[in-house]
């Protein structure tokens, strides 16, 4: 018997109701039931073989999505649903509801175009479109862990495995190419599979670069820059000639990192990342103040680290409400410091003038920041409210009052 490892959960929350994936999930086995061969005999088999396969040699249109829809068993349904369940909720979740469906259908057809280029033979099946979720799951969760189940004879153990290994090493290389290289499943579309896989993934990395997808710190453009930051890239593809190789030549030996160097720094990129999950996963359940707590934390050790903008004022605010008057002042400034173009700029700025000038009392920093606010005010409420903080400052400081500033 071959070990078998199959993927049941990720770690990953959804932020909503996967709605878009479950109807998905149960459009495909509504039509597995209604094609069943039991009620339709063999119309069943040539309604789906005939009629609603791709046909690689002479496709129809319709058949690029009537085929992602067809299963040739139960053992075929429900593999790929349980791949769908599993990574495609919180791809879901991301892209939203009407992306997603978008997204899934095109993965589907990328796939059967890709193996029409490569096979004459008929398509059904789901696993394209599925190929092209997972490797969307890939670039959005690459630092999340897989629960898998492994079963070898009598041995069934559950274990949580990284999304990078499962994916890129068993789902990809393993199954699709190492499997089709000994032999092994001669009826799978492997070419199918890959290029569902290669559209996935593309496609998600594009939508994170033009921002058509909401970024934050753990998708795949922000590990690669965190690993680029740390001379990942440069220790990859090599280096230019260090000092002693342009004094010595070739022979010169490079320095090497110290190990244990490295592995520090690592724990420190691990813990960094877990206090940010944690930080995400408190203001999503509305825990603010568990949040705030955590991020009081994650300055401890990172203090130039700055959250959302929405997650970043939501922490200052609940810092604020709490009294935390220097800790609230010191996540504004990095509000402000990370997000200095935002809509929210002003209004923190002037509520940064009145912490400093009545909470703190430092008149400096006060000045600095309702003197800013003023500028950027368009409300006449907040700049009246702004000019009388200003006028009280500047007497504290000993300086004349403001001139009445027009935005």
């Amino acid at each position: 018997m071959p070990m078998i490892a199959i993927p049941v959960r990720t770690e990953s929350a959804t932020r909503r109701v996967p709605v878009m994936n479950l109807t998905l999930i149960a459009v495909n086995i509504a039509v597995f039931v209604a094609l069943d061969p039991r009620t339709l005999g063999e119309s069943a088999a040539r309604m789906k073989h005939q009629i609603f396969a791709l046909q690689s040699v002479a496709p129809q249109f319709y058949q690029f999505f009537s085929y992602q829809f067809m299963h040739e068993s139960w053992t075929h349904l429900l593999s790929n649903m349980l791949f769908l369940w599993v990574f495609g909720n919180s791809v879901n979740g991301k892209m939203g509801h009407g992306p997603y469906l978008l997204f899934y259908l095109a993965g589907g057809v990328f796939a059967g175009w890709g193996n029409s280029l490569f096979s004459p033979n008929s398509l059904i099946g789901a696993s394209g479109a599925i190929a092209a979720v997972t490797t969307a799951y890939l670039a959005l969760f690459p630092r999340s862990h897989v629960t898998v189940l492994v079963w070898l004879f009598i041995f069934i153990q559950f274990f949580e495995l990284p999304a990078m290994l499962i994916i890129v090493i068993k789902v990809i290389l393993w199954d699709n190419i190492i499997s089709r290289g000994m032999g092994e499943g001669d009826n799978i579309a492997y070419n199918a599979h890959l290029a569902g896989y290669l559209f996935g993934f593309t496609a998600t990395l594009l939508m994170l670069l033009v921002r058509a997808l909401p970024r934050d710190q753990f998708d795949i453009l922000a590990v690669w820059r965190r690993w680029h930051q740390r001379g990942g890239l440069a220790h990859v593809f090599g280096a230019g000639p260090t000092p002693e190789q342009y004094t010595y030549g070739k022979v010169a030996r490079t320095p090497v990192a110290d190990p244990e160097e490295r592995a520090a720094e690592d724990r420190y990129v691990n813990e960094v990342a877990e206090l940010r999950v944690k930080i995400v996963a408190a203001l999503e359940a509305g825990n603010l103040a568990v949040g705030a707590d955590i991020y009081q934390k994650l300055v401890a050790l990172a203090p130039t680290q700055c959250m959302s903008e929405r997650e970043q004022l939501q922490i200052a605010r609940e810092l604020y409400r709490q009294s935390h008057f220097e800790q609230a002042a010191f996540a504004f400034e990095r509000f402000l410091e990370c997000y200095r173009d935002s809509d929210e700029a002003g209004n923190v700025r002037l509520l940064l003038g009145i912490i400093y000038a009545r909470d703190l009392r430092q008149f400096e920093a006060a000045d600095k920041h309702l003197t800013q606010s003023m500028v950027s005010l368009r409300d006449q409420g907040r700049r009246g409210q702004c000019l009388q903080w200003l006028k009280d400052v500047r007497a504290a400081l000993g300086r004349p009052a403001p001139d009445i500033m027009n935005g």
